[in-house]
């Protein structure tokens, strides 16, 4: 992944053929590049909106390096609920490729590290418990 789009016969083979998925080193360098510039922001102290300062209404609070960890680790804590029957297996594997795909074009700033877990968890057959309704919608 990383070099072409996604087709729907790649979504297919992935959610329900159980396709393994690899990341190209182009995707790669795209994630290190973006994940370099992150990193550069919080030793700057550069003000950048989720990453150095608060979300939403509080966009206007600058966070300190020191909890620049902890402010992330917090905005996954509270966003992670949600009720009802579990999605589907294959719908559970489109999402997480779905995630990948948006996530390997380098504009995330994510870490590698999570990519990898991703695309190791689908090719291993790992699948989250993702409810059928949560609490928010999705963004990112």
């Amino acid at each position: 992944m990383g070099n072409r789009k996604l087709t729907l016969e790649d979504l297919i083979n992935v959610t329900r053929n159980g396709c393994e998925v690899k990341i190209s080193e182009e995707a790669k360098e795209k994630i290190a590049i973006a994940r370099k510039l992150v990193d550069d922001y919080v030793e700057e102290g550069r003000v950048s909106y989720g990453i150095t300062t608060g979300f939403g209404k509080f966009s206007d609070q600058v966070i300190s390096k020191e909890e620049t960890a902890t402010l992330q680790r917090n905005l996954i804590i509270s966003h992670a609920c949600g009720v009802g029957n579990p999605l589907p297996i294959d719908a559970v594997r489109g999402i997480m490729l779905l995630r990948v795909n948006n996530l390997i074009q380098g504009h995330s700033g994510i870490r590698q590290e999570v990519i990898d877990l991703l695309v190791n968890m689908i090719n291993k057959g790992v699948t989250p418990y993702i409810p059928e309704k949560g609490s928010l919608g999705a963004s990112g």
